[in-house]
């Protein structure tokens, strides 16, 4: 791995806020364009502030900024292993606005990610990748991540998610 060295002058991150959430959303919006997945966007502002800042948070949101600009932004959440009995960091999104990239900002953000994985005692920093996203996957790999090919993410949403959930309340055991 190469040395990381602060190519970005006045850059630093920051722990977003209640008050950020608008910034959150815009972020997201601008990820989802990014990716051609903008209509797939169901955030709101309202569900954002619940789940980010309300009384049980279920994801953290941090900054890039440069000044008092954000020009970065990452949401991760904890996670566990199972196999090694230790907590983890999974990084769910990391976007970088288009005028910053290539200045070592993305590594940065990702060192602070590692760093706050050991400062909780885990053993794992993860995050998938789109597979049309070789220049990611290439950056990837020039920072040590090694690709879980033996693993395929499967997700249930929608109807899917509905029935499979309705099933568990017609259980004698189930308590929803």
């Amino acid at each position: 791995m190469g040395k990381m060295t602060n190519l970005v002058e006045n850059f630093y991150i920051r722990e977003a806020t209640k008050e950020d959430v608008p910034t959150i959303l815009q972020f997201i919006r601008e990820l989802a364009k990014h990716e051609g997945l903008l209509e797939e966007v169901k955030a709101s502002e309202d569900s954002l502030t619940e789940h980010l800042f309300g009384e049980n948070p279920r994801a953290q949101v941090i900054f890039g900024c440069i000044e008092d600009e954000p020009i970065a932004f990452a949401l991760f959440f904890y996670n566990f292993s199972t196999f090694e009995g230790k907590p983890g960091v999974y990084l769910e999104d990391l976007y970088v606005k288009p005028a910053h990239r290539g200045k070592g900002i993305g590594k940065i953000i990702l060192s602070y990610l590692a760093h706050l994985t050991l400062q909780i005692g885990g053993r794992r920093l993860e995050w998938c990748v789109h597979t049309w996203n070789t220049k990611a996957q290439a950056f990837y790999k020039t920072i040590g991540a090694k690709p879980q090919n033996r693993i395929i993410l499967n997700r249930l949403d929608g109807n899917e998610l509905t029935d499979l959930a309705s099933t568990f309340r017609k259980l004698p055991i189930g308590k929803a």
